[in-house]
């Protein structure tokens, strides 16, 4: 018996990840978090040591509770925060610190080139914003002494998360990236697959210092020169944080759709072979590549989720565990006590489907008796009102019906965040036995690439654990929420 280890670098730490590789079960995970870095208001950096060192110290940490070696390793499967961007030497070392998809810096390069937006959104799939890796690329090359450095002595690595890990995994011999990560780049041909010439003039980024574009599923490298894991391990899976949970949710054919709360929440609907343009503020990107095959998604983005809950963990001092969010807003038994309340929480801007990168958070309709409790409750409904937009999107670009989205991420945990959820966008919320789809993705992706299963075999490894019901309760209440909350964004944004 064999474990796939599956890697999922994440936003506010890394989670390691074994599977047993011969029925596919979860085994068990080690997660630690990381510093995130905030320089000035709307910067949001991390350090690439830092997060090398949560890779090694949770990968050390699994094998070690699980009583096994590295040799007990069949395939390694990397999935990552995707528009993240990473500047390092050909020796592997960090340029500059990863600047982070909720970074706004670029607004204001992103504003001066929004003429060319449609020239470059039917080219990618995309929007020009502040969100996507190609302009934080150009921002390190104009600003940063070492990255402009390296540029003259040819020593320059630009790339995701994912390319980064791969080069330190494999003891800097492997520079690739794969396809769904690669489409949040803005310097993607969404039809071809490959770096387009118009994107990178555009954006001042030479193709020479980016990876190669890979299938998400084979052979990318093999560990090499580590000091916690033996050389020889196939890395052999790569996927999009996003597209990786679709993967785990076994939402691999046209029509599968899933939600995931993270630190963000992202919502993608395979569209198979079909590139689907949206006409409502979703954008198009790679759900995975095949045997040089491209399957595409629709996508619409969240900012903010579960960070809205760190942030009143972190800053409010609410609750010293996120989990204790529900216990705080569970005590809300009466809703009249909440029809004046929201809670906006647009931090880093507000993503799909209004795309407003100037936007910020907001609590409003407080009074003299709101507690912890209410704003804990706003908080909940706050992060179902972003996604309600997304649904509704969807169903405008899509003319379907969705009366049922499969979810996963930490947050779906929360039973009230997933009761809300289901009443307020009238549908039922699926949740899986392995809620850690993300990881479970990566690891499936690796298994495919060493050929330990196929893709027909993937739906009937995926579990149901507990259905929420769109039991019509409370209709009055949350059709007032939807209208106040679409009346403040239009007032406020």
């Amino acid at each position: 018996m064999g474990f796939i280890l599956a890697i999922d670098q994440g936003t506010t730490g890394t989670t390691a990840v074994l599977i047993n590789d011969s029925n596919f079960k979860f085994v068990d995970k080690v997660n630690k978090e990381f510093p995130q870095i905030f320089p000035q208001p709307g910067q949001v950096e991390h350090n690439l040591n830092d997060i090398w060192d949560t890779v090694q110290e949770t990968v050390k940490a699994l094998l070690k509770k699980n009583h096994l070696k590295g040799k007990d390793l069949s395939a390694i499967g990397i999935t990552n925060q995707r528009e993240t961007t990473c500047a390092f030497s050909k020796a592997g070392e960090p340029l500059a610190n990863a600047i982070v998809w909720q970074d706004r810096r670029t607004f204001d390069f992103c504003q001066s080139i929004k003429a060319k937006e449609s020239e470059v959104q039917e080219l990618t799939g995309l929007p020009i914003d502040p969100y996507f890796s190609g302009t934080k690329m150009r921002w390190l090359l104009k600003n940063n002494k070492q990255v402009k450095s390296a540029v003259i002595k040819d020593d320059l690595r630009l790339g995701t998360i994912d390319t980064f890990l791969l080069y330190k995994l494999s003891g800097h011999k492997a520079f690739a990236t794969e396809s769904s990560n690669a489409s949040r780049t803005l310097l993607m041909n969404l039809s071809s697959g490959k770096w387009d010439e118009s994107l990178t003039k555009l954006f001042e980024v030479d193709p020479k210092f980016l990876p190669e574009i890979k299938d998400s599923f084979g052979f990318f490298g093999e560990t090499s020169g580590l000091s916690f894991l033996p050389d020889g391990i196939p890395i052999s899976g790569i996927l999009g944080d996003q597209q990786s949970a679709l993967f785990g949710q076994a939402g691999y054919s046209k029509g599968d759709i899933k939600c995931t709360y993270g630190t963000g929440a992202f919502m993608l609907l395979n569209t198979g072979r079909d590139i689907k343009r949206s006409q409502n503020g979703l954008l198009s990107t790679v759900a995975y590549q095949k045997d040089g095959n491209l399957t595409y998604a629709l996508e619409g983005s969240c900012y903010i989720a579960g960070a809205a809950v760190q942030w009143l963990r972190d800053n409010c001092f609410f609750f010293k565990d996120s989990p204790e969010i529900e216990t705080l807003a569970s005590k809300i038994t009466n809703l009249d006590e909440m029809k004046n309340i929201l809670f906006l929480p647009f931090f880093t801007g507000i993503g799909s489907p209004h795309w407003k990168a100037e936007a910020t958070g907001a609590l409003i309709g407080l009074t003299r008796d709101t507690s912890q409790n209410h704003i804990s409750r706003a908080c909940l409904e706050g992060i179902a009102l972003s996604i309600n937009d997304l649904i509704n999107a969807m169903k405008k670009d899509t003319g379907l019906a969705i009366c049922e989205l499969k979810v996963d991420g930490g947050a779906v945990a929360n039973n009230l965040l997933m009761n809300i959820q289901a009443s307020l966008s009238k549908l039922n919320i699926i949740r899986p036995k392995v809620i850690e789809t993300t990881a479970y993705g990566a690891a499936l992706a690796a298994a495919i690439g060493v050929g330990k299963v196929s893709f027909n075999e993937i739906d009937k490894l995926w579990v149901e654990d507990k259905v929420f019901e769109s039991a019509g309760f409370d209709d009055d209440y949350f059709n007032l929420k939807k209208h106040q909350w679409s009346k403040a964004i239009k007032a406020l944004y």
